[in-house]
């Protein structure tokens, strides 16, 4: 199946890489963003080159929106990603963009009965209920144990089950209601959609930070010299994530896509779990390894709102509804990142 899909946050990092993506796979491709986040102006030269109309507008304006024209299918790649947005008692932005901007989305998908892929976050599972789980502490990680007492948590990770009560930040807290009112749109209206859990997406075209897209980030210090922090936790650097190369997930959204029945009402961890994960002492040593440099990375001992020791995708529910699996290392995600930054070194620097 093919056909014409608005990317919402389509110069950001997965938006502009799903769009060119997609339309290299003969989809015609709209990218909406509003250009607020620092980087995303990078990514416009690469939609032109992949024949993807860009339309510079807002995601919470009806009237932008209402521009695009008919579509049969929108990826909801927008709002605000990073995990301290709002900590500051600021929510207006963060609140408006995932929640406001996702109606309207919502409202969109819902006049053209176009299949919505929504882009959420395994940040909708509570910190304190994550924090509460048994752990393992080895030389270089946390590690999640099994015969824990909260369902749908084990090695493995942390499933769909996993309860939903208690707070879990404000980014994950405004992309959890996107994803009830996506629920009440597919029971009320007939929306078709689906809903993605995503763990840590990393790889080329991130412009990342320590609240969001922490490998990148890793990358790009060790790649132009700049120094780091093992932020909590005692400043050990031992907190554990998944990450998922962005090629990974374009290909599961490419899929989706191609397949609405099968997929409507689906509501799925992604991730790359354990085998595909790091610590950020051992991103540290790879990247040391990849780059050759070695940059001071400084122990800042207190824990920030937010954070947890360890997260881990378990995918198995998705694994049964497809053939998908994530393909890339952790290496080949750093690599890939590596010769992105060591490529695009003076617009980076100019950028950052």
């Amino acid at each position: 199946m093919s056909g014409r899909v608005l990317i919402t946050g389509g110069a950001g990092f997965i938006g502009a890489n799903v769009a060119v993506a997609l339309a290299e796979r003969d989809w015609e491709v709209v990218a909406l963003d509003s250009l607020h986040r620092r980087g995303s102006e990078l990514n416009l030269p690469r939609l032109r080159d992949a024949g993807v109309r860009f339309v510079h507008g807002d995601v919470r304006a009806l009237e932008d929106l209402r521009e695009i024209g008919p579509v049969d299918a929108i990826v909801e790649c927008s709002g605000e990603p990073s995990v301290v947005a709002g900590s500051d008692g600021r929510a207006d932005f963060i609140v408006r963009t995932n929640l406001v901007g996702g109606y309207q989305c919502l409202e969109l998908a819902r006049r053209n009965a176009a299949f919505l892929v929504f882009l959420s976050t395994s940040r909708v599972y509570p910190v304190a209920a994550l924090e509460g789980l048994r752990y393992a502490e080895s030389d270089t990680r946390f590690e999640l144990l099994d015969g824990q007492r909260t369902p749908g948590a084990s090695a493995i990770g942390i499933a769909e089950s996993f309860p939903l009560a208690g707070h879990r930040t404000l980014y994950g807290a405004t992309k959890l209601a996107m994803e009830l009112l996506i629920e009440e749109y597919r029971a009320s209206h007939g929306l078709q959609a689906v809903i993605n859990r995503c763990g840590v997406i990393a790889g080329p075209w991130q412009m990342g930070g320590v609240e969001q897209g922490v490998f990148a980030h890793w990358m790009l210090c060790h790649v132009l010299g700049r120094p780091l922090r093992y932020i909590g936790y005692g400043g050990s650097g031992k907190q554990v994530r998944d990450l998922l190369h962005i090629d990974d997930l374009v290909e599961l959204v490419y899929e989706q896509l191609g397949a609405r029945d099968a997929w409507d009402g689906a509501i799925l961890n992604v991730g790359g779990g354990r085998t595909c994960s790091l610590s950020l002492q051992e991103a540290t040593a790879l990247c040391r390894q990849l780059t050759g440099n070695e940059v001071p990375v400084h122990p800042t001992p207190t824990r920030r709102p937010g954070d947890v020791r360890a997260y881990l995708s378990d995918c198995s529910l998705l694994f049964s509804k497809s053939s998908w699996r994530p393909r890339r290392t952790p290496r080949d995600v750093l690599e890939d990142i590596q010769a992105w930054v060591e490529g695009n070194g003076d617009a980076l620097t100019a950028t950052l």
